[in-house]
């Protein structure tokens, strides 16, 4: 397997582009996504928990009730949530993408991303859509730049992988920057494949990686209301179907796996006002729930990430988020090292503080990338969370969010 570039225009048969139609007052910043897959294509997806769920949602999940799908619409700057005609909304995104791709509107997914409770007009949409597809391409950045909200990076990635022999390809884009923390997918990601494989086992690849990266992302604590990952899969690389797990199932899973963990690190450190990524990192735990539990704790602390800031190597932080986790945890046995490029130093053994330069320390926590590293010697469960640092610039940027 190698990493290559395209996003979701790396597998055959999918296109993509993105364009300003008006949502947005900007009229640089582009806010109407379409990606597309030429040939009929399974589809699979996983939504936000939380009980207020945009009307997007409400319309793919329906849509995908079949297992299949060909196209995704959307657009930034509104969320088209808790509006009296979102579903409304909605349907007609996808009715008007599908004349102009002419499929069916069922084989449509939508979603919408931005200002929640604001009222969502048609008029841009159905004028921006004609020339959307008109431009469909290999435009996956431009796809991408236009479902960004406050991020400030693009997001995309994408893999070579072989399946029984055959050559497939495996790629996607996201965006996310605050109001992360998921409990199923998290913000919105897009995902397309060209191996062959069933939908019942595309939903069941996308659930269980879903589990072990998008579920363990943390910018600031809030569960969006339409959060949404989606994944198609249309089978022009020509392999045999996936239809049950082997070896070929666990080829896809590997591949699948590496690009969500490159969204995930790009997501985490674009976070809304960022300077740091953060990944804790958990070993020796005795179960992987608990190893889960311990690694998203310390990823979601307020005052550590604020600690990180300041590249201050405040360690007991660490501790208090891990003895609040629920992990089933021996105080006594816990160390826990900071790692970055520039170098390694560890801050407690055995649940209490050792001697450690505090200048060294300073000088490894003012990298852009930093491990926790905790190893709480009771078993060899291990796991991985994502999250950043918290800073000043995230209140400023919530504060107007509306403005």
């Amino acid at each position: 397997m190698k990493q290559i570039e395209g996003g979701v225009c790396a597998a055959k048969g999918f296109v993509a582009n993105g364009v300003h139609c008006g949502i947005r007052k900007n009229k640089e910043k582009k806010d109407l996504a379409l990606i597309f897959s030429q040939t009929p294509a399974k589809g699979a997806a996983v939504y936000t928990t939380n009980l207020v769920k945009g009307a997007p949602l409400r319309v793919t999940k329906a849509h995908l009730a079949d297992g299949m799908a060909r196209a995704v619409i959307c657009n930034s700057g509104n969320a088209n949530t808790c509006n009296a005609n979102g579903i409304e909304i909605a349907n007609q995104m996808c009715e008007l993408t599908a004349a102009q791709l002419g499929i069916q509107p069922e084989e449509v997914l939508v979603a919408s991303t931005g200002v929640i409770g604001q009222k969502l007009d048609i008029a841009p949409i159905a004028a921006g859509i004609p020339p959307l597809a008109a431009g469909l391409d290999c435009h996956s950045e431009s796809a991408a730049q236009a479902i960004m909200t406050t991020d400030t990076a693009v997001k995309q990635a994408a893999v070579e992988f072989t399946v029984g022999g055959v050559t497939c390809r495996l790629g996607g884009i996201a965006k996310g920057s605050g109001m992360i923390h998921p409990n199923m997918a998290t913000m919105l990601v897009f995902l397309t494949t060209d191996c062959a494989i069933s939908a019942e086992m595309l939903q069941k690849a996308l659930r269980g990686d879903v589990a072990e990266t998008f579920n363990m992302l943390s910018i600031d604590g809030d569960t969006s209301t339409n959060d949404m990952v989606v994944v198609l899969a249309n089978g022009q690389a020509g392999n045999a179907e996936i239809a049950a797990e082997g070896e070929d199932f666990a080829a896809f899973m590997k591949a699948l796996n590496t690009v969500t963990i490159c969204l995930c690190r790009q997501i985490a450190a674009d976070g809304e006002g960022a300077t740091r990524l953060l990944e804790c990192k958990v070993a020796g735990a005795p179960t992987l729930a608990d190893a889960k539990l311990a690694a998203k704790s310390v990823v979601c602390s307020s005052l550590f990430k604020a600690a990180i800031f300041g590249a201050d190597a405040n360690w007991g932080r660490v501790l208090c988020a891990l003895g609040y986790s629920g992990a089933n945890i021996d105080v006594d046995k816990i160390e826990v090292a900071f790692r970055s490029p520039a170098g390694t130093i560890t801050v407690c053994e055995n649940g209490a503080g050792v001697d450690f330069s505090e200048e060294e320390a300073k000088k490894i926590l003012l990298e852009k990338e930093i491990e926790v590293l905790v190893d709480l010697h009771q078993g060899t469960a291990a796991s991985a969370a994502w999250g950043c640092d918290l800073t000043y610039d995230y209140v400023r940027i919530n504060g107007d969010y509306r403005t």
